[in-house]
């Protein structure tokens, strides 16, 4: 385990912890996480996962500079639902149509800039899929769709067996904490969808 791998992670566990508490210093601790993990990223050549970071960086700066403008908010109680199931699949195939895409890309990058990834990557598909996965359910969780947490836990198990196998054993761990939360997220999310549309058919008697 390296120091980059192990800061990273304390922050980025800080950062979340910063998030649930309302507090301004979680986009800047946050910001400092993914710096580092774009570092290790790349180091271990999971190129997907390192412009990931990028994503992230980006989307830090928009969430300090907007919790700075308008302050945090209380998240709501409510209006957690599934998508329909059209919907539903039509993000899942769209997601693994452009998962599949940048896993082409990843795996012939290092023959088209030879300078700035020297080697191969290292599962390239999988890695990629898993990336788009992740963005995937970003969008869906901003608008409390339940089956974000689906694509989570997809995300959350390849992520301990694929950061395990190249040796990054904190950073597997971590997801292994990570699924936990999704599995219980699931299972809250889907509890609170349950007891709102009884209450919704128990006013419509």
């Amino acid at each position: 385990m390296s120091y980059v791998e192990l800061v990273g992670t304390l922050l980025y566990l800080w950062s979340v912890w910063l998030i649930a508490q309302k507090h301004m210093l979680t986009w800047p601790v946050g910001i400092v996480s993914v710096l580092l993990y774009m570092l290790l990223f790349y180091q271990v050549r999971l190129y997907s996962d390192a412009l990931e970071q990028v994503y992230y960086l980006a989307a830090s700066v928009y969430g300090w500079w907007w919790w700075s403008q308008k302050g945090p908010e209380q998240d709501a109680t409510s209006g957690f639902h599934y998508s329909r199931r059209r919907v539903w699949w039509l993000t899942l195939g769209i997601t693994l149509g452009a998962g599949l895409a940048l896993g082409g890309v990843m795996s012939q990058v290092h023959l088209w800039l030879p300078r700035l990834f020297p080697a191969a990557a290292a599962f390239p598909l999988l890695d990629a899929v898993t990336t788009v996965m992740s963005f995937t359910a970003m969008v869906l969780m901003a608008q409390k769709r339940i089956e974000s947490w689906l694509y989570w836990i997809v995300v959350d198990g390849v992520a301990i067996w694929l950061y395990f196998v190249k040796d990054i054993r904190f950073l597997s761990l971590l997801y292994v904490l990570l699924l936990a939360i999704a599995l219980n997220g699931l299972r809250s999310w889907h509890q609170t969808y349950q007891a709102t549309k009884h209450q919704t058919a128990r006013q419509n008697i």
